[in-house]
């Protein structure tokens, strides 16, 4: 259970301005200048000692992935930090608090964790939705630029670093990082085959790290706080607090700090006031945004909200976006309904992910009223599996994933429904 004074985000709900004033009173921009004289491998150890693990969904060690920029330019590039802020995943939404409420805390870690790597800049890339909250991006940048915080001599630390907010225009598809380094570029948002892998060639050919804002975020209280306290929540390999958005049949829907490895159960009790009509009622969850797959009610009471707790279950924690879906849930039409999404957010690039979004949502249509064969269900796996790791980046993986949940969980409802469909035919005729 996670203590007030162990938040890091302490104005997660705007009860506070977001301006830097207010910002400095909270403890941000505090020794900066000092954080930065450990030096870039002193910083990237602690980041590692923390272990902390990326936020944007695939939990991949963030001080690993600092540590695999080049140390020194052999031939006069730049390098640069990319930071996703397009949150587009279905049910996720914590970066949009940290970015309206919270902005310093972003640009601190920005030139924390561009120091860290060399990077001569750091490029925030909203999503083109968040109108609001880019404007306060934009405002707050221009507050840390005014006070000497990044720009020339960042701090007083004779470290030149620069910051820039770039606007997106809604496609899901530039939250991989290599469709959004495309688009930063002024190209079509398109995922690049890998390698070169961005750390050797990222934006603009140089090289480059791409991190999700909370990863960034919660850089300069682990190096004010230390490795070990960061390391001090949560399951071994599932360490520190992360940011949980809790959407769907709750009695509270919230977005709220915890310490990693919580069990669902009590995540749900403390912070939401429980399932709307009781824990009966429950039906499934999808804990980590909609590219994962659900699952059932009666397997998820216990289960640890860590990547490796998720993992266990058949899923996965992907951003900690936590769908909660109560029995009054057509669970059929709602996987269809992601099942939609995702073919109207594919790039097209990849043949399995071109046609075989298009080609499942379809399938998936029929089999919600029932206009099916049953045969169709093993067809269907079969084409996921087809789609699955087939394709340059993961939106095969995410379209595949929430059906294939649906099949092993759900079958018999599947079966019913074409079992009535084909009665009530029978009755016509």
């Amino acid at each position: 259970m996670l203590e007030d004074r162990d938040r890091i985000f302490t104005n997660l709900y705007g009860y506070q301005p977001w301006n830097l004033a207010a910002a400095r009173a909270r403890g941000d921009w505090d020794n900066t200048k000092d954080i930065l004289a450990k030096g870039q491998d002193a910083i990237i150890q602690e980041i590692k000692d923390s272990a902390l693990r990326g936020r944007g969904g695939a939990g991949f060690p963030t001080g690993m992935k600092w540590s695999f920029m080049p140390k020194e330019s052999k031939d006069g590039r730049p390098s640069f930090l990319v930071i996703n802020a397009d949150e587009s995943e279905p049910g996720s939404c914590k970066d949009r608090e940290i970015i309206r409420h919270d902005p310093h805390k972003l640009i601190e870690g920005a030139l924390v964790a561009g120091f860290a790597m060399r990077a001569r800049a750091a490029y925030i890339y909203i999503r083109g939705e968040y109108i609001r909250e880019a404007e306060t991006m934009f405002a707050a940048v221009a507050e840390a630029y005014a006070a000497g915080l990044i720009g020339r001599n960042a701090c007083g630390s004779g470290y030149d670093f620069d910051v820039f907010v770039h606007r997106g225009a809604g496609a899901y598809i530039c939250g991989e990082e290599t469709a959004m380094i495309e688009s930063l570029e002024g190209k079509k948002g398109q995922p690049r085959l890998k390698p070169p892998f961005p750390a050797g060639a990222g934006l603009y050919g140089c090289p480059t790290t791409v991190n999700n804002v909370e990863s960034i975020a919660v850089a300069p209280t682990i190096m004010r706080r230390g490795a070990g306290w960061f390391a001090s929540f949560g399951r071994d390999n599932n360490k520190g607090t992360k940011l949980f958005q809790i959407s769907g049949h709750v009695e509270k829907p919230c977005v709220v700090e915890e310490a990693m490895s919580i069990p669902f159960r009590e995540l749900i009790e403390k912070h939401c006031g429980g399932i709307r009509g009781g824990w009966d009622n429950l039906l499934a969850v999808i804990p980590g945004g909609s590219s994962v797959p659900l699952v059932p009610g009666d397997q998820c009471m216990d289960m640890p909200m860590d990547f490796d707790g998720c993992k266990e279950a058949g899923s996965g924690l992907g951003t900690a976006a936590v769908i909660v879906m109560d029995k009054s849930t057509d669970i059929v039409r709602a996987i269809s309904r992601l099942s939609h999404f995702y073919m109207h957010e594919s790039c097209g690039q990849c043949t399995p992910c071109r046609e075989g979004t298009g080609w499942m949502y379809r399938v998936m249509e029929r089999l919600r009223s029932g206009d099916a064969d049953v045969s169709e269900i093993d067809l269907l796996w079969d084409v996921t599996k087809q789609v699955e790791g087939h394709t340059i980046c993961a939106l095969g993986d995410a379209a595949a994933w929430p059906i294939q949940g649906l099949i092993r969980h759900f079958r018999p409802e599947l079966e019913r429904r074409i079992a009535e469909n084909g009665a009530m035919r029978e009755a016509a005729e």
